[in-house]
């Protein structure tokens, strides 16, 4: 690839070499045309049939449709057939910058359908598919149709207006190798997401298997060597544990400090929105927390959460810090934390709906093996952990190449 200048003489940022001429400007109108999707259906059309639509969310979600997520409906000779290299365009979203999302259709075979909310665009002049796929999906595509958006609490495009928009163009084999390009970094992001999903489900699984089940006192897999029940605790028997406190937003001198003020949605996080003072410290139930402590979410959205904190700061009333007591290793606490969220949760938030607290986290009842076993099991889970934050990572390295990308190697 080459770097240019940009888009003064119609070229990207960044194209492949060899390719060093203008793109061509076209109006959408002026290269393709427009149709309905479904239309004069009623509820009970819907879920039944021979015929097949493609849904909204299949569209919202993909540059290229995924020709397996579609729905059934009853053949319609009345309704317009999508074909190979459509290009679909949702018309309404709760925001302007949701609005107007495209997809391209690669699919095959007659009875085909549009969602009621979408419309389709029939290319007449030939334009590669992926080209155009991710082209629709650039910065600069997307500005043009966020700012034909209208509404209030709702927003809508006209298709109209949307054939208006102007898009830039090269020569149809420039055009293959930026699709082929951006084919590519999907199908790396995907299989990147692939392998992350496989090892969440396969923690899942093996935090269903490592820990007894509800009634029994020992797991079903067990690491080699160990042997006999788990004793049975309540775990504010084998720790220690706090809540903090905030201290007053009213006071400016408590605020802006070097101390890491965490709080619920940030106890897995390696920095903080707000740092206190030495003095908003001493001056409120603020309290400290070491690298490595575990942190319970009480109250909100996190309810229920845990991590290990990163930071050495302070930690609010939202928080309940948690410090095992000799012989009880830390990670094993917090993975069986993770595995019973489900249960405290609908055991104590009546429809996901209040606050937990200290007295009932203490009063929880955990299975415990010896020390050895304990931690061979939070090792597991922690190695598991770090890998499923390597694959995260890389999904999210790819995924800032292909926006970095999106912008500049379009114009």
């Amino acid at each position: 690839m080459q770097s240019k200048m940009g888009e003064k003489n119609n070229i990207p940022q960044i194209r492949f070499n060899g390719f060093d001429e203008s793109w061509e400007v076209k109006k959408l109108g002026e290269i393709g045309f427009t149709y309905s999707g479904l239309f004069g259906k009623s509820k009970i059309d819907f879920g039944h049939g021979e015929g097949k639509y493609i849904t909204y969310m299949n569209i919202f979600s993909n540059p290229i449709t995924n020709v397996d997520i579609t729905a059934p409906i009853e053949i319609d000779i009345n309704q317009n057939e999508v074909e190979f290299g459509d290009v679909f365009f949702t018309t309404s979203s709760e925001t302007p910058e949701e609005v107007g999302m495209t997809s391209v259709w690669l699919g095959s075979g007659k009875n085909t359908y549009l969602n009621s909310f979408c419309f389709g665009y029939r290319l007449t002049e030939e334009l590669d598919s992926y080209f155009i796929a991710y082209l629709l999906r650039s910065f600069n595509t997307r500005k043009k149709i966020t700012y034909l958006a209208q509404g209030i609490s709702r927003y809508n495009i006209s298709k109209n207006k949307v054939m208006q928009i102007c898009i830039s163009r090269p020569k149809i084999s420039e055009q293959y190798h930026i699709g082929s390009y951006f084919q590519n970094l999907d199908k790396l992001i995907t299989l990147q997401q692939q392998k992350h999903d496989k090892l969440v489900t396969l923690k899942k699984a093996m935090l269903d298997k490592m820990f007894p089940k509800e009634g029994a006192d020992v797991p079903e897999i067990r690491f080699k060597g160990f042997a006999g029940v788990w004793e049975e605790r309540k775990l504010g028997e084998i720790s220690e544990s706090y809540s903090g406190g905030t201290p007053s937003v009213g006071i400016s001198e408590f605020y802006n400090g070097n101390i890491p003020f965490i709080r619920s949605a940030e106890i897995n996080c390696n920095s903080t929105e707000l740092y206190i003072t030495e003095l908003g410290l001493r001056n409120s139930s603020a309290k400290l927390v070491n690298g490595g402590c575990i942190l319970y979410a009480l109250y909100g959205a996190t309810s229920g959460e845990v991590g290990r904190s990163k930071l050495e700061g302070a930690i609010n009333q939202a928080i309940l810090a948690i410090k095992p007591s000799t012989g009880i290793d830390a990670e094993f606490i917090t993975q069986w934390l993770r595995k019973k969220k489900k249960v405290i949760i609908s055991t104590y938030l009546q429809g996901g709906q209040g606050n937990l607290s200290g007295s009932i986290v203490k009063n929880l009842n955990i299975n415990l093996p010896c020390f050895e076993e304990q931690s061979q099991i939070g090792s597991y889970f922690q190695n598991l952990d770090k890998l499923i934050s390597l694959h995260q990572q890389e999904i999210q390295k790819l995924k800032n190449i292909k926006k970095a990308c999106l912008e500049k190697m379009f114009v």
